[in-house]
């Protein structure tokens, strides 16, 4: 049987005492390799996940670990899409992410899309912890199968949590054996799902909305306490996609 990988990265963003924000972990192995990239801000650490080798493939068991302390600001990227391909070893693969931001602390989360390969498996977890004043902006996007090839199966778990508190637990379950995923209430003939979080204790107060977007359709729910909205998109591709997850209570990165 070929051997799987198993990787782990860890990033830690930390004020450095002058105005800045320092970074004193930045650790990946395997396929998880990360570089120090600029941040239009020069208050601001930019981190870019850079795919050293395939992966996931199935099997693969990949965890990224984030902690933003108080008073620092991070954006992580990534650049390229990180695309599930299918293995030599007949499991699932799994891509889990723990985000943690302290009080006054500021993640943008921002990678390019999964997407998920014909004959791929992937479970993808992302689990989030805000405390206090923390700010966080998060976009998923995932896209089922290549241009012009079936999809891969993706099931997704979010969930959001301030203060110990779960203001949003959600789960999708898409691609060949999920029951009705291609069906009118969830996908229909779309093939690419997004979100967008923002989570910003200062955000002015939104009504649910249904959002013009065609030929993407496209939804904003604000969440139970007040302090968050979620955008969620589906698509034919990847482009109207990203084109979808704008609105004007999103779009407020810090500069």
């Amino acid at each position: 049987m070929t051997a799987t990988v198993q990787a782990v990265a860890r990033i830690t963003a930390a004020p450095d005492g002058r105005g800045g924000t320092a970074l004193p972990r930045l650790t990946g192995d395997g396929p998880l390799a990360l570089r120090r990239t600029t941040h239009p801000d020069p208050a601001a650490a930019q981190v870019t996940l850079v795919g050293a080798m395939a992966a996931p493939l199935g099997g693969d068991r990949l965890r990224i670990e984030v902690h933003v302390r108080s008073g620092a600001t991070l954006r992580v990227t990534s650049a390229a899409a990180t695309v599930s391909l299918p293995g030599r070893v007949p499991a699932p693969a799994h891509y889990d992410l723990d985000l943690r931001v302290d009080h006054g602390g500021t993640l943008e989360w921002l990678p390019e899309p999964v997407i998920a390969a014909a004959g791929s498996e992937l479970r993808m977890t992302t689990t989030v912890h805000l405390t206090g004043t923390a700010k966080l902006l998060l976009r998923e996007e995932q896209i089922l199968g290549r241009r012009s090839e079936p999809p891969g199966r993706l099931t997704t778990q979010l969930t959001l949590r301030h203060n110990s508190e779960t203001l949003l637990h959600q789960q999708t379950d898409l691609g060949p054996g999920a029951p009705g995923w291609d069906g009118p209430a969830v996908l229909s003939t779309h093939r690419a799902l997004g979100q967008l979080l923002h989570y910003d204790a200062s955000l002015p107060s939104a009504a649910p909305e249904l959002l013009n977007a065609p030929p993407a359709e496209a939804a904003l729910l604000p969440l139970a306490d007040g302090a968050a909205v979620l955008l969620t998109a589906a698509a034919p591709d990847g482009l109207q996609l990203r084109r979808a997850l704008q609105h004007k209570l999103t779009d407020r990165l810090v500069r």
